[in-house]
């Protein structure tokens, strides 16, 4: 009999919800900003957050937008709008006006739930550039699926409203149920196309991943997983929220990672597991308080290297800390390693497949399985993998093939124990700080500036955010621009995180990176970039 997700745990986010108050009702189920509250206390929540999306005439199967930070409010929200088989759309808060723009139209958002300010953002000023009838009448032409807006702050344009006003209002009946199949969120992820995708993942899909990635860091009920992972990313919500639901752990989160302050939360909060990327766990093992602080972690999971995890290991108690591979398409954990193994396999980046998906390496260019130990790209198929990207059938149809074999794009070989190894990237992304960067999708961007003619990103490594990009730029005839100019312009066109943050200006790509038949090789450009930064060549 195949392997069937079902049978170990639930897999609709209310089943999950009626299982931990049923079975840890006082349990704490989150600690955030905005508050906290026991799995009771959240079941009440989401039920009245539900009868009030319900009373708004949200239905099954629409289009919600989050533009919030990590809170209560987005977690009720995102937990009601799946028991009610709505589809949820988070939104990155950290991107631009027309990178907002896009996500909302691509996605046809139907309703948007956003904080009027958040840390340094002004989201209504960013709205009313993208949509100016806010303050009129909506929907506004630029987004016409976009029926309401719901605000939560002081600053209600006049054609919003507040979400004091949206959660008095009641439905007496609460509306449908959602199924396992049914879309729970949209999530978009760069990748090797210009543009964001609209990754389509399942209660299923999600639930699933959440009870066994948790299981496999070890969570127990009771314990306490300090997460700063953004809730508009899968591991926001895969791999925090609904891991911590699915295995009956308190989340303690914040609106963003600052190392003292997380440092403060760990040991105050007593957590017993850390989530981070390379930079987060770095910028608190150097800390330099973070020795004296009396910390109670057992363990956790990093996006690291096997140097960085052993630290953590080490320097800050996390005996059984565990090292995972995935990607957004596979929402997302496809193999992890696991607390129970030995040191040097859970941090050595050997992994074990998710129960029930089929793993396999093939020759990207032949299509032929790779023996065991040899190099190539990673494929996966089972109940993990998306259901395709939004609206995108073709450049589906190019990463799901028929039969449901997802190509990830990443290298990979397989070992004769039955662990997965991740060894780099096929597919040209830039991983800066935690967030995918698709160099095509900063070209574009570089490309609208009136004194560039063309630019070339590549990835550099960097000590801080483990990599970034750097741009290679041709300008104009006649055209005066400097790279920090160029770097200005950038920050106020970009996303932070898509930024480069190193520039050059060329006459041509001739005696750097050009083939015969005149195409950039982005390899020597990278290792061209290298050579500029004084840092080791690479192959």
């Amino acid at each position: 009999m195949s392997f069937v997700i079902d049978t170990i745990c639930p897999v609709t986010v209310q089943g999950a919800l009626a299982r931990a108050v049923a079975l840890a009702p006082d349990i704490e189920a989150l600690v955030a900003p905005d508050g906290r509250l026991s799995f009771a206390e959240l079941a009440q929540r989401v039920a009245t957050t539900r009868a009030a999306l319900a009373a708004s005439g949200v239905q099954k199967g629409d289009h919600v937008g989050l533009c919030l930070g990590n809170s209560i409010a987005f977690e009720a929200l995102f937990l009601a709008l799946g028991s009610l088989g709505a589809v949820c759309v988070p939104v990155n808060t950290r991107l631009k006006a027309d990178e907002i723009a896009y996500a909302l139209r691509q996605s046809r958002v139907s309703r948007l739930f956003t904080a009027d300010k958040l840390l340094n953002a002004d989201f209504i000023a960013t709205l009313r550039s993208i949509a100016p009838s806010i303050d009129t009448q909506l929907p506004d032409a630029t987004l016409p699926d976009l029926q309401d807006i719901i605000v939560l702050g002081d600053t209600v344009p006049a054609a919003c409203r507040s979400y004091a006003d949206f959660m008095t209002a009641a439905a007496t009946d609460p509306g449908p149920q959602a199924c396992a199949d049914d879309t729970l969120l949209i999530q978009y992820t760069s990748g090797t196309t210009a543009f964001p995708k609209g990754v389509v993942l399942t209660h299923r899909n999600m639930l699933g991943n959440g009870f066994v990635s948790g299981q496999r860091i070890g969570l127990r009920a009771g314990d306490r997983f300090h997460s700063a992972r953004p809730f508009f990313h899968v591991a926001g919500t895969t791999l925090s929220i609904l891991a911590c639901l699915q295995n009956l752990s308190t989340l303690v989160t914040m609106l963003r990672f600052e190392p003292e302050q997380a440092l403060d939360m760990l040991e105050q909060e007593r957590c017993t597991h850390f989530s981070g990327n390379d930079t987060m766990a770095l910028m608190l093992l150097n800390h330099p308080t973070r020795a004296a602080r009396k910390l109670h972690l057992r363990g956790g999971w990093v996006a690291g290297s096997q140097v960085v995890l052993q630290r953590v290991a080490r320097e800050m108690g996390a005996q059984e800390i565990v090292s995972g591979y995935g990607l957004s398409e596979a929402s997302p954990n496809i193999a992890q390693s696991c607390w129970w193994e030995a040191e040097d396999i859970r941090t050595g980046g050997r992994m074990r497949p998710q129960p029930g998906l089929d793993v396999r390496i093939i020759d990207p260019t032949s299509g032929a399985e790779k023996p065991l130990g040899d190099i190539g790209e990673i494929r996966v198929r089972g109940w993990s993998v998306m259901q395709g990207y939004y609206d995108m059938p073709e450049i589906t149809a190019q990463t799901l093939s028929a039969d449901g074999w997802l190509a990830t794009g990443d290298l990979g070989r397989m070992g004769a124990d039955g662990r997965l190894e991740f060894v780099g990237r096929l597919k040209n992304i830039v991983r800066v700080g935690g967030e995918n960067v698709s160099p095509e999708e900063v070209e574009d961007r570089l490309h609208m500036h009136p004194s560039i003619k063309q630019a070339q990103v590549v990835g550099v490594p960097d000590d801080r955010l483990v990599e970034v990009c750097a741009a290679f730029v041709i300008l104009n005839e006649g055209a005066d621009l400097t790279p920090e100019a160029l770097m200005d312009w950038s920050r106020a066109n970009m996303a932070g995180f898509k930024v480069p943050r190193h520039v050059w200006i060329v006459d041509g790509f001739d005696k750097i990176g050009m083939t015969a038949s005149s195409k950039i090789q982005k390899n020597k450009l990278a290792n061209y970039a290298l050579q500029l930064l004084g840092k080791e060549h690479v192959s």
